[in-house]
């Protein structure tokens, strides 16, 4: 049987530290093959100690940081689009679309992880890159995808839906703090969300949460069976 292939569909690098370094890391050991398709370089998140950087040399610096972090994650691949920083509610979506359907079916996933449609913030980035991911996933241009999760986050968290997976960040924290400080030009951005990096998960964004967006061509279906990913997660390393 062929390893699970999951694809992750995000914005900005450290987005997929900040969102999922629990879950990627946790696949990794169980030997799914972690896929990441970032749209942007980061270029435009000039804080800390970099802000004097050109955005040209803070996507290369990004693009740096990501590699060591994909290292601590176990993430097997990072692609980028190079879409600019900041503007990609500006690129036509149905091209965003075709992008991200094109690294999927390259990358045989099984599963694609992303933001839910508010972006979970209201980020501009992180909503145009949900609405591509959910498109080329519900539109059928992936025939490989069998289950599209969402951040359950923002919005999502007023409405009826319950995450499908929800996992205690606690036991992984060393590593998931260690990806993040890898993250180094993002350090401000990383204490006004987590504090401080100690020893010990903060409790306010203690745990990783995914709702189920679609599954085998059903918008948000009912728990009526276990969780593609759920499977993954609970076999033997």
């Amino acid at each position: 049987m062929r390893a699970a292939s999951i694809a992750f569909v995000y914005a900005h690098p450290d987005d997929e530290t900040f969102l999922s370094a629990a879950l990627i890391r946790r696949l990794a050991d169980r030997g799914a093959q972690s896929a990441l398709l970032l749209a942007t370089s980061g270029d435009a998140g000039r804080n800390g100690p970099f802000a004097e950087l050109s955005p040209a040399e803070l996507g290369v610096r990004r693009e740096a940081e990501m590699a060591r972090a994909a290292a601590i994650l176990g993430v097997s691949r990072v692609d980028y689009l190079r879409r600019p920083d900041g503007k990609l509610a500006e690129v036509d979506r149905e091209t965003l679309a075709e992008d991200v359907a094109a690294f999927v079916n390259a990358t045989d996933a099984q599963i694609v992880v992303t933001f839910p449609a508010d972006g979970g913030n209201g980020h501009p980035d992180h909503r145009a890159i949900s609405a591509a991911a959910t498109a080329a996933v519900v539109s059928g241009r992936c025939p490989c995808v069998r289950e599209l999760y969402q951040i359950y986050a923002g919005a999502l968290r007023e409405t009826d839906v319950q995450p499908a997976l929800q996992l205690d960040t606690a036991p992984d924290w060393p590593m998931k703090a260690a990806a993040l400080r890898a993250h180094e030009s993002q350090a401000a951005a990383i204490e006004r969300y987590f504090g401080p990096l100690g020893p010990e998960a903060p409790e306010r964004v203690r745990y990783e949460a995914f709702a189920l967006r679609w599954r085998d061509g059903r918008d948000w279906p009912q728990a009526d069976e276990p969780a593609l990913l759920a499977q993954i997660l609970q076999a033997t390393p």
